[in-house]
């Protein structure tokens, strides 16, 4: 999953354009860089921080609600599980026992009415974007947001790789 280089061709022209579309409405790659250097500096992790918001130089990401480290540990936990994942279809709840399956469920349920807000500090750079710990929620199926795992979870390095991505 945070491994940019064992995705399928078509999981990484998605998340080149998904990258480079969020890049551009914040004031380019330097500026979403930034961001997740930022990020990654934040200790301990930057979810769950009382304030709901990072600053980086350039940018600032928002959100609505704090995530508490029970919740960050189940979401961790699918993640470590599912690091080798490729593709971009990716559900959460494939494989899971009935007592994980629960404690997913809680998790999502808990985290999927937050809301992150990425603007750049000079609102000449451009509007930003918003999105979703979640892409899509059904009944036995649920998919969490790329754009999220990025800032998160992977590496810096994972998302310069995925910026300098040259579609075929």
């Amino acid at each position: 999953m945070c491994n940019f280089n064992k995705q399928y061709e078509e999981t990484k022209a998605l998340i080149h354009l998904l990258m480079e579309n969020c890049a551009q409405t914040i004031g380019g790659t330097n500026f979403l860089l930034g961001l997740v250097e930022a990020l990654r500096e934040q200790k301990p992790h930057p979810l769950i921080t009382n304030k709901c918001e990072i600053k980086s130089q350039n940018v600032v990401i928002k959100w609505n609600k704090v995530v508490f480290k029970d919740k960050l540990m189940v979401l961790e936990e699918i993640l470590l599980q599912r690091k080798s994942s490729q593709g971009s279809e990716f559900n959460i709840l494939a494989d899971l026992s009935d007592k994980k399956r629960k404690k997913v469920i809680n998790m999502v349920r808990t985290l999927a009415p937050i809301e992150f807000l990425v603007t750049p500090i000079d609102k000449e750079n451009g509007g930003g974007f918003d999105f979703k710990v979640f892409e899509k929620i059904e009944d036995d199926y649920i998919k969490i947001n790329p754009l999220f795992t990025a800032l998160f979870f992977c590496s810096t390095d994972f998302t310069k790789r995925a910026l300098k991505y040259e579609m075929v």
